[in-house]
């Protein structure tokens, strides 16, 4: 049975600046170009994909695109894995969000708040997870040793990793994902990670 390898995708203007960009659509910069290309160049070397699924953001489908055609494998998009989208404070600076709501401690009290206009921790576990159980399923009659790669989001991943490996969407502070860092997840017959945050490929 196939395992799954998450990517988040490559650096955005927004990830220099500290702001939270959610579900709000930007290019990679050049630094994240490069990201995307070392990632595909070490993928290639590496590992056997069997298919690769991608956000519908920019970003994620600019580092997927770069995958893709070094390997010659088409990319699908997949709506559910888009970003933990924050409404009306999107593109406001981390530090502000601390200062002014408290947003993360605040979220992760209350799995059922949300932010005018955007969603609560609850409601992207309950699209995330299900859709990396659905595409893990979609092939599962993929060789062992072959990988689906799913290129989503930091915020994304994260709480979708707190709900398998951990139960409880509030434990997704625990896991921090880097630009363009690789994380394989197991699903069965218990989830579990192989590897967390691989960057050494960067």
């Amino acid at each position: 049975m196939a395992s799954l390898l998450l990517l988040r995708h490559g650096q955005i203007r927004a990830n220099v600046q500290g702001h939270w960009h959610g579900s709000t659509d930007s290019p990679l910069t050049r630094r994240g170009r490069r990201q995307a290309k070392r990632t595909s160049r070490f993928l290639a070397r590496t590992q056997s994909i069997a298919a690769i699924y991608t956000s519908p953001l920019e970003r994620c489908r600019n580092t997927a695109a770069a995958v893709g055609k070094r390997l010659g494998i088409h990319v699908e998009v997949h709506p559910e894995l888009r970003e933990y989208c924050i409404g009306e404070w999107e593109c406001l600076p981390f530090d502000y969000l601390r200062e002014a709501h408290d947003f993360i401690n605040v979220a992760r009290a209350n799995l059922d708040f949300a932010p005018p206009a955007g969603e609560s921790l609850r409601e992207v576990s309950a699209r995330m997870v299900p859709a990396i159980q659905e595409l893990h399923d979609r092939h599962a009659r993929e060789a062992d040793g072959a990988k689906i790669l799913l290129v989503s989001h930091g915020a994304a991943m994260a709480v979708a990793l707190a709900t398998l490996l951990d139960s409880d969407p509030a434990s997704w502070v625990n896991y921090p994902l880097a630009n363009c860092s690789l994380t394989e997840l197991v699903l069965r017959p218990q989830p579990y990670v192989n590897f967390f945050n691989h960057t050494l490929h960067l």
